[in-house]
């Protein structure tokens, strides 16, 4: 390094970033170190057994006793579990067991962990995108991000769908309680389905997605949570999916990966009754590159450059919007589709929740 360069170096503006540098290696370390232990049961054991040296946990999780210290110290170290040296006991305090250990709490975060774990695995092919400015399919992304995006949306949807996120839209819950037909488009694994459709038994709802092996798995998840009478999923297009008489269309997290979103829009149009409403539900952002420097369009730049963008690109037309595109971006694509009326209905610190009516 030459006089000149070292002389514009500020020392304490250095130190203050290499330690935010250790702060992001040390998550980035540990991906694989949350992952194992909720492969390996051990949040669960700790939230049900409470505080335990290395040996009992060993004993009750059935693994080998030294590397279970080294990966209780790691959590330690983390603050993902508490450590009394008196009685050399770890535990999973409430807070990080909501986190890690509660599938049904609203912040739990272990598909996060996983959606990371794909975009890793992804990077071979989105590096190639890069140079080529081609896609990478839903179908084609490394590892199945599939399962880590469902699992990663599902506490959102589980926590907020049905008593926040329909209440917000005008009209809709009463439709839902005497009995509507409900297009959920892009659908995924269905837990947005099952959510709905465990709510409201006198509805009928149908999911679509253009991914088999997620219908496939979501058709599964309807048997197992018992709404099989009331839900079903389909293999189709947002843009060509069947079907002209539905009260409710709604699309959870997906309008942005699309490749051609106002076509979608339009489809979606034609579909709805008159009345009809179309419930987007879309991640949080504001409409420049500035409101969104923040820890949460952080994470959402990154799961857009890995997965949104390249599942955009590998489709008709390629809109690539991202997953920050803003809401008055949204609007726009929604507006283009034919619908006079959109209002943001509600939000939670990750999502936005827009209503749109013909």
């Amino acid at each position: 390094m030459s006089n000149v360069a070292e002389a514009k170096v500020d020392g304490d503006k250095l130190n203050a970033f290499v330690g935010q540098m250790l702060g992001d290696l040390g998550g980035a370390s540990s991906i694989a170190m949350v992952r194992l232990g909720d492969a390996l049961g051990l949040y669960k054991i700790l939230q049900t057994k409470g505080a335990m040296t290395s040996s009992d946990l060993a004993k009750a999780a059935k693994v080998e006793e030294r590397y279970l210290r080294e990966w209780l110290s790691h959590q330690a170290a983390s603050n993902y579990l508490s450590y009394d040296a008196a009685s050399a006991q770890f535990a999973l305090p409430p807070e990080q067991a909501m986190v890690f250990a509660d599938e049904d709490s609203p912040v739990y975060m272990m598909g996060g962990f996983d959606m990371m774990k794909a975009m890793l695995d992804n990077q071979p092919k989105v590096q190639a995108a890069f140079k080529s400015g081609g896609g990478v399919a839903w179908g084609e992304q490394a590892g199945c991000m599939f399962c880590a995006v469902a699992r990663f949306f599902r506490p959102g949807y589980h926590s907020n769908l049905v008593s926040a996120w329909l209440p917000s839209l005008t009209g809709v819950v009463e439709k839902l309680e005497r009995g509507a037909i409900v297009a959920d488009v892009g659908c995924g694994h269905g837990w947005s389905t099952v959510e709905m459709a465990k709510a409201f038994p006198k509805s009928q709802f149908i999911g679509y997605d253009f991914h088999p092996n997620s219908i496939r798995d979501a058709t599964t998840h309807a048997e197992t949570h018992g709404v099989s009478r009331n839900a079903r999923f389909e293999v189709g297009l947002a843009k060509n999916y069947p079907g002209n008489n539905f009260d409710l269309v709604t699309c959870f997290d997906c309008l942005h990966d699309m490749g051609d979103p106002a076509g979608a829009a339009a489809h979606i149009r034609q579909s709805l009754k008159a009345d009809g409403t179309w419930m987007i539900v879309e991640p949080i952002a504001g409409d420049t590159l500035q409101q969104n420097l923040n820890p949460i369009g952080r994470l959402f730049y990154a799961g857009s450059t890995m997965i949104c963008l390249p599942t955009s690109r590998s489709q008709e037309v390629g809109e690539s919007l991202g997953a920050q595109a803003g809401e008055t971006k949204l609007r726009e694509v929604i507006e283009k589709g034919g619908f006079s009326s959109v209002r943001r209905a509600a939000e939670t610190p990750f999502n936005m929740i827009l209503e749109a009516r013909p």
